[in-house]
């Protein structure tokens, strides 16, 4: 058995404490922690052979975060990149990257239909109505499908209180952010509700044409029918616009010049969520579920990456583009959970409908491309204007019908007291009709798959547990990929668009042990997993010499790594926390080119790029005793070296990054304060090249130092937080 959790919870002991009694009792008991994203159903730990780790309330509420990433990123093994205005990335098994290999829920159900993933789709969530967060790494596609492969995570909302609760407060910072936030619940006989608000707007940041504003309302209500019958509705509403600034070139980023090479590059959302739920208890080891929900996403940009620009064929002219993925989704998803009392048998039986109708389009812009000084062929790009926009010049322009349906099971029992055994599968059919104006084309694809996990706990001590695991984990292409018009086809270059209409399925097999240990009463804990994952099919972009983007599935990828997380809890006054993982994401049958003329035409033994082989959160807390409502804390975030491009030719040397946090409760206020990048450190959260030779490359900066300011006031009939 493995107790990941273990380095997360710790951090948020005693945040918070209103009075020394309630600090006292502020201890570690975690040992029995409860999980639901690993089975789909409340679990302990203990039975989970997965790796799993859970962020909770206490840990959310200490970080103040501006963004989610803040939070998630204290998971050892789990490296979230900021892409600026809570944009971002991910890493988790996979290197860091923007593909549909991540699955994000939302009370345990999917963000996005399975074909229309986004990157970016945890911009959508509100903060302040986070009770916890669980995250799976490596697949659990027998349970959740398709795209959970690198990993999995669910974001848990905050359920209606016994007693009425209201807190608001606002929070910002030295650059020109600032956030209002409110979130107030109760229950009234048999009727429980829970409400949460925020408003975030940015302006005049430290890069310029950086702004952005973002608006969230989360609404939820339980009714409680009688002792075994529920009635659960959530609703979310979501609306976020944001400039894109970019990336920036080397010189411009080791002179600290924060300048957008843009001033017309966006992106926006809305978002609305909802879903309403019945819940059974047939009788104290029989349960049932069933979801109704309806998602209505529209998603446009006109974004910094889709610039094309080549120094070498003509340096003062550009393309751009802008597009628009609009969507909807209405399904159901039932489950139903049986225990026996044979060898302690459980039973994980559901089955999921989805049908989304999407639309895209993408046309291409022409654009003047401003130069700075320098030798023909190594110049950089000062600035972009737009000459015109292009509407009848399209690189995208389908609709399509996604049919979603699966079917999943898992049982789990033990032979003896100390063991337990799970097993499960899941089959997934993806049906997509689509008409694609671009080539006048119709059809289907069929996406299908069965995915098998098994898994063993073995708990011989009451301080030390072990498990293992074999699973599986499967990723179509995303339709996005498929029906968009291969580079140098299509749009205004005057041949006829190609598409990716053979792009394959992604396959991963993933074999993976672990363990925990706890000494001195739980004051001391250590945990570890060690994995080996092969991919085949897996999707890759290729970034082209201007820019644009090429996709490929790759034969074979191997991931392997180690993850670890300890814990010191030496008194109520301290915490020492140390998470990390070290990796390794190799190409083991990538064919790059079939052109003679190119230097590289396999990638095959080289790592691939974006893909630190070290990186980790660790953190000291202390919360004194001569002060009891005060806490603070010193992180470290550590992001190792790795290559900038496929070709293995230059590396970014990585960061060390240091924040503190500090907060004091009075009554009911709450007042504190955060210094991001304490240390002023220079850093880009990525860098990337194209393969070409003396490729230029460009870079993702991070901020400056930067301080956080809050004041939250918290009410409670109970007076306690």
């Amino acid at each position: 058995m493995k107790k990941i959790y273990f380095t997360l919870l710790i951090i948020g002991q005693c945040v918070f404490a209103q009075n020394k009694t309630e600090q006292d009792t502020t201890k570690f008991q975690e040992l029995e922690n409860v999980f639901i994203t690993a089975n789909r159903t409340a679990t302990l730990r203990k039975e989970t052979p997965v790796t799993i780790s859970k962020l909770t309330a206490k840990t959310i509420n200490e970080a103040k975060a501006t963004a989610v990433y803040e939070i998630i990123n204290k998971t050892p093994g789990v490296l979230m990149v900021n892409l600026g205005n809570e944009q971002h990335m991910m890493s988790i098994r996979q290197p860091m990257t923007t593909n549909a290999y991540y699955l994000y829920l939302e009370d345990g159900l999917p963000i996005r239909p399975m074909g229309i993933f986004n990157h970016n789709a945890l911009l959508e969530i509100n903060q302040f109505n986070l009770q916890s967060i669980e995250v799976v790494k490596g697949p659990v596609s027998s349970l959740y499908g398709p795209e959970a492969v690198g990993g999995t995570i669910n974001l848990i909302s905050i359920k209606p209180p016994v007693d009425p609760e209201f807190k608001f407060g606002v929070q910002a910072d030295n650059y020109g952010y600032r956030r209002f936030q409110a979130a107030g619940g109760a229950t009234i006989g048999k009727v429980g509700f829970h409400v949460a608000g925020i408003s975030s707007l940015q302006e005049n940041g430290w890069m310029t044409y950086s702004d952005y504003n973002k608006d969230n309302l989360n609404a939820r209500i339980d009714y409680n029918i009688s002792p075994s019958t529920r009635l659960i509705s959530n609703t979310m509403y979501g609306k976020y616009y944001s400039d894109m600034s970019g990336s920036v070139n080397e010189e411009a980023f080791n002179n600290r010049t924060y300048k957008s090479t843009t001033d017309f590059t966006y992106r926006k959302s809305d978002a609305l969520r909802t879903r309403l739920t019945l819940e059974h208890d047939w009788n104290s080891n029989s349960s049932s579920y069933i979801t109704g929900y309806l998602r209505d996403n529209k998603l446009g940009q006109n974004p910094s990456y889709g610039i094309k620009w080549s120094p070498t064929v003509n340096p003062t002219t550009a393309k751009g583009e802008v597009n628009s993925n609009n969507f909807k989704s209405y399904g159901a998803i039932g489950q139903h959970t049986q225990q026996f009392n044979f060898l302690n048998t459980k039973l994980v039986s559901g089955a999921l409908y989805d049908y989304s109708p999407v639309t895209y389009w993408s046309y291409v812009i022409d654009l003047k491309a401003n130069l700075n000084p320098g030798e023909a062929g190594k110049q950089t790009v000062n600035s972009y204007e737009i000459i015109a926009e292009r509407p009848e010049s399209k690189l995208a322009d389908y609709s399509a019908d996604i049919y979603n349906y699966a079917e999943y099971a898992q049982l789990s029992f033990s032979l003896f007291e100390n063991l337990v055994l799970t097993f499960g599968s899941r089959y997934d059919n993806m049906k997509v009709n689509y008409e694609n104006a671009l080539d006048k084309s119709t059809g289907s694809k069929v996406y299908d798959k069965i995915t098998h996990k098994a898994g063993a706990n073995y708990n011989p001590f009451e301080f030390a547990g072990f498990y293992g695991n074999y699973s599986q984990g499967f990723a179509p292409p995303g339709i996005t990929s498929i029906f968009r018009a291969k580079p140098g086809t299509g749009g205004s270059t005057g041949v006829p668009a190609e598409f990716y209409y053979n792009l394959k399925p992604a396959d991963f097999d993933n074999y993976e042990i672990g363990g925990w240990v706890s000494f001195f009463q739980n004051k001391l804990n250590f945990d570890y997993a060690l994995y080996y994952m092969e991919g085949k099919n897996e999707l890759l972009s290729i970034k082209l010499a201007d820019n644009s983007t090429d996709y490929r599935s790759a034969g074979e990828t191997r991931h392997k790594g180690i993850e670890f997380g300890a814990s010191y809890r030496p008194s109520k006054q301290l915490n020492i926390r140390l998470g990390g993982t070290y990796a390794q994401h190799t190409y083991i049958d990538f064919k790059l080119s079939d052109k003679p003329s190119d230097p590289v035409q396999n990638l095959n033994g080289k790592e691939m790029p974006a893909a630190p082989r070290w990186s980790g959160n660790s953190e000291v807390s202390y919360y004194p005793e001569w002060l009891p409502n005060l806490r603070t804390s010193i992180e470290w975030q550590l992001v190792g070296s790795y290559y900038q491009d496929q070709i293995n030719t230059v590396k970014y040397d990585g960061y060390n990054l240091f924040n503190a946090r500090i907060g004091y409760q009075w009554r009911k206020i709450e007042i504190y304060g955060n210094v991001m990048n304490l240390t002023d450190k220079l850093y880009a959260y990525n860098v990337s090249r194209t393969n070409v030779t003396n490729a230029q490359p460009t870079y993702t900066a991070a901020a400056p130092r930067t301080f956080v300011f809050g004041i939250q006031y918290n009410f409670s009939l109970k007076n306690k937080y």
